[in-house]
């Protein structure tokens, strides 16, 4: 049986590369016919069109940006007839309500379909170590559990489809609400003259602390925002979706709307395709303009 995966960006390319190292027969297509070039090195079988990886493959992840390029290239012409018998399991970050759309109509084409998006970013991808979500019945989680078992250990059924898709956009929530409040306090007790080390050995022993603080410090301290493994304009995209989804069930989303201000000042800085932790040097800028002018 042949596995498709749809999307080789940051994360499609080390879940490509595990599934390789695992032997799994494996096709695969990205619109950006560049970053194909290290699987193809690998010997991987590259497809030159979406039709044409449906028709080898039984079952396709899907590792693309978002619903909208998953529409793109899943429901043309071409490929709506080579959707029948084939699994579609979608990986990606979307919203819930999209999801299941997207279940509607594969299923509606004679496919199977359900969401298995992932926590984690590129180190965790390229170890097996991510924690993969499912949304799906049981017999869909039974049925293919072992093959998500190549990107994470012990996969967790969380409910139907939908379900999974809530759990990580929430989960996203976290990252941009925790980092934005981190470097709010950061740059406070920078302006206020206290050491970051003080301040972090305060934080580090408290219940307050986050693993993920000592990740962000160093870069937000020297500014070195290259090589992400999760760019500020998915973690804006990600916050986006929560928020949309959020209102429909009328959720305060104050605290992501905050989130969500700060991240877009970063972009209109240049940095969306910096490491999301970016987002304090928007923090730092807006602290440096409210500064009066000296006479």
């Amino acid at each position: 049986m042949e596995i498709g995966l749809m999307g080789t960006g940051l994360m499609g390319l080390p879940m490509a590369q595990r599934l390789l190292d695992a032997s799994v027969p494996l096709i695969v297509y990205n619109r950006t016919v560049s970053k194909l070039k290290p699987l193809e090195e690998a010997g991987i079988a590259i497809a030159p069109l979406p039709e044409v990886l449906l028709r080898a493959a039984s079952c396709v992840i899907l590792m693309l940006t978002n619903a909208e390029a998953i529409r793109e290239v899943l429901f043309s012409e071409k490929c709506r007839p080579e959707l029948a018998g084939k699994t579609v399991i979608q990986m990606g970050t979307i919203a819930p309500a999209e999801s299941r759309s997207l279940q509607e109509e594969i299923r509606a084409l004679g496919g199977d379909y359900f969401e298995a998006p992932v926590l984690g970013s590129i180190p965790e991808a390229q170890a097996g170590k991510l924690l993969v979500m499912v949304g799906s019945t049981p017999e869909q989680f039974d049925q293919w559990q072992d093959l998500l078992q190549h990107f994470g250990n012990q996969p967790i059924r969380v409910g139907e489809v939908g379900s999974a898709a809530a759990l990580k956009l929430a989960l996203n929530q976290l990252i941009s609400s925790l980092t934005s409040a981190f470097g709010t306090s950061l740059e406070f007790v920078m302006r206020q003259g206290v050491e970051v080390e003080t301040f972090m050995q305060i934080l580090r022993g408290s219940a307050l602390y986050a693993p993920t603080f000592d990740k962000k410090l160093q870069r937000m301290v020297t500014g070195d925002y290259a090589n992400p493994n999760f760019p500020t304009k998915h973690l804006l995209k990600d916050t986006n979706l929560f928020i949309q989804a959020a209102n429909v069930i009328d959720l305060d989303t104050s605290i992501p709307s905050a989130a969500q201000q700060i991240l877009t000042r970063a972009i209109a800085m240049g940095l969306a395709d910096a490491d999301y932790s970016a987002l304090f040097a928007a923090l730092h800028q807006a602290s440096a303009d409210s500064i009066p002018a000296s006479d």
